[in-house]
């Protein structure tokens, strides 16, 4: 208990002291987890909601349609109803194709389902609000009428007719919104739709009078659910045509107005992750030599390589896991609203699962272990009297960069050797640029996208919430990536400028100006983004193509350009305050420091 209690609290004045170290930790960690598990979570949100529809309003195990309402296409449906492995049946009902207009004008394609006005045992729309139909009122289908802002009370009109909104439900009977239609008119395709019920009569005088195309449609119960494929290969008839949507269909069909967002949580938490790992080393190199001293001064009271391991990687790991835990609960709250856009489906799609909290949990101890195993195996190799009085890192003498960069100007001689001395952060640094270009590009190509409204005739009044969703998640993970690069530079140009500050000094004391200094150490930042921005372009490219539909269009590539000079000028930019605030530290100090 002894040793615990020492690392807990060791590890906890280390927090202490170093806020803004465990601040980027956290906003990192919590970013990367929470989109991680938020991709994660959707497989199988869109069956699971669908299957709590389907149980609460008795949904049908198939629904037969077909696109005649002939007395041959009546009387093929009826014989369904009485073939071998139905247990029940709802209808023939009709499906009147028509469009509807609110009273802001918004216009969609809508079809009518006559019905009962005391629903059966099968197929019974569940009521949220309101109340059932009644002659000369309509019921809207709930997906339809969020998307048409419309609520119980208001009224619209149906093929010219206006009708009183009497009530809002929701059915399983249907795929959720825009695709209520489920066959289009004869037959033929369907374009997206949105569904109302009225009473038989009304919907039968709706067609009759306005001469509109009728499908029919019969609900059905099998004894084994799930033998939906042999039923349908049984009832195949060339002589009629029959559509049979089995309850699998629909649920999968629900999934589609997701297939963007997965790809993007996913894809996203991997970047995120790797930038968070980036950062944070960067800070904890930059804590290199007050680490190794810390490990030395354990080491000569008697601490044991593990117990210094320990305290020096339990800081980062209990961030990590906090962070973790904030990621999941972020998660937990957002994913309903992700999983169900349309509103046509009800019940609860759960938390991250055991094993969605597993992978994000090995995510964030990946990414504390990363960022902090360097120094702390620097610390451990380090012998005690060595760590106990090093001051800095001593850069290797490269006599032939040495040759070379003496013939630049004196801000560029800095910058190159401040960057050919850590090549590693160099790639790393090279890499997150690279990462910001491809969030780039991907919003880039998300602007000059155009996809067909729900509206009537694809009108954009009743938005596309496929690509909306999809897009909603691209900007908020983009920002995210740009958030955490921008973070990233202040830490590169940070920890560059700590460890330099000897040669710097010397520099200084040499005759380098403050203002060359301050160049010097934003050409070091400049550097290693110039070939990042380069491979970050054409990579982003490829990533938006291959997660996108294969009619996309890519952003021009002159926007593609300026998005990489903008990148450029803003790491300058972003440097310019740090390496300011270095170069203006005293000299005397340094190099007194260094010396002692």
């Amino acid at each position: 208990m002894g040793s615990i209690v020492l690392v807990v609290r060791l590890a906890l004045a280390d927090v202490r002291r170093h806020p803004s170290q465990v601040a980027m930790l956290v906003f990192a960690v919590t970013a990367a987890t929470a989109t991680l598990a938020l991709g994660l979570s959707l497989s199988g949100t869109s069956q699971r909601l669908y299957e709590q529809t389907r149980a609460a309003t008795a949904g049908p195990d198939v629904v037969a349609l077909a696109g005649e309402t002939g007395r041959a296409a009546t009387s093929a449906l009826a014989g369904l109803a009485d073939a071998p492995g139905v247990t029940g049946h709802h209808g023939p009902y009709r499906i009147v194709y028509a469009d509807l207009t609110t009273r802001d004008a918004t216009a969609s394609p809508v079809v009518v389902h006559g019905f009962a006005e005391k629903p059966g045992a099968l197929n019974r729309p569940l009521v949220t609000s309101g109340k059932w139909v009644r002659p000369g009122g309509t019921v809207l289908e709930r997906g339809f009428a969020t998307a048409l802002g419309v609520a119980v009370g208001d009224h619209v009109t149906i093929a010219g007719r206006p009708y009183p909104v009497v009530g809002i439900a929701v059915t399983a009977a249907t795929s959720i919104y825009p695709w209520a239609a489920q066959i289009g008119p004869y037959g033929g395709a369907s374009d997206y739709t949105g569904l109302a019920w009225m009473t038989r009569s009304d919907a039968r005088t709706l067609a009759s009078s306005h001469d509109l195309p009728v499908t029919m449609a019969l609900d059905l119960k099998l004894r084994d659910p799930a033998a939906t494929e042999a039923f349908r290969k049984a009832h195949r008839d060339p002589a009629t045509r029959i559509n049979f949507h089995s309850w699998q269909f629909k649920a999968e069909q629900d999934a589609v107005i997701l297939r963007g967002a997965q790809p993007i949580l996913v894809l996203g938490s991997w970047l995120l992750s790797f930038l968070a790992v980036t950062g944070v080393a960067a800070l904890a190199a930059g804590r290199a030599v007050q680490q190794t001293r810390r490990a030395g001064l354990l080491k000569a009271v008697g601490a044991t390589p593990g117990l210094i391991a320990a305290v020096l990687l339990t800081e980062y790991l209990a961030v990590a896991l906090l962070a973790d835990v904030l990621g999941l609960v972020i998660a937990r709250l957002t994913v309903p609203v992700i999983a169900s856009p349309t509103a046509s489906r009800i019940g609860d799609v759960g938390g991250p699962s055991g094993p969605v909290i597993a992978t994000t949990t090995v995510l964030a101890v990946a990414v504390a272990v990363l960022s902090a195993l360097r120094p702390t195996l620097r610390a451990l190799r380090t012998a005690t009297v060595a760590a106990l009085a090093e001051t800095a890192h001593r850069p290797r003498h490269r006599p032939r960069l040495t040759a070379l960069s003496a013939l630049l100007p004196t801000a560029f001689l800095l910058g190159v050797r401040l960057t050919a001395r850590r090549p590693g952060r160099m790639v790393l640094q090279a890499c997150s640029t690279a990462t910001t270009l491809i969030a780039l590009t991907g919003l880039l190509s998300l602007s000059v996208q155009s996809s067909r409204g729900y509206g009537l005739n694809g009108s954009t009044a009743l938005p596309n919430l496929r690509a909306e969703n999809s897009g909603h998640l691209l900007i908020v993970v983009s920002a995210l990536l740009i958030a955490l690069a921008v973070v990233n530079i202040l830490a590169f140009t940070w920890t560059t400028a700590m460890e330099a500050r000897p040669s710097l000094a010397v520099a200084r004391a040499l005759g380098a100006t403050p203002g060359q200094v301050s160049a010097g150490l934003s050409i070091a930042q400049l550097l290693p983004s110039l070939p990042g921005a380069l491979i970050g372009v054409p990579l982003g490219s490829a990533v938006f193509s291959a997660f996108s539909p294969r009619n996309a269009n890519l952003a021009p590539g002159s926007w593609m350009l300026l998005a990489a000079l903008a990148t450029l000028l803003v790491t300058v930019a972003l440097t310019a305050l740090p390496a300011h605030v270095a170069a203006r530290r005293p000299v005397v100090p340094v190099l007194r420091a260094d010396t002692a």
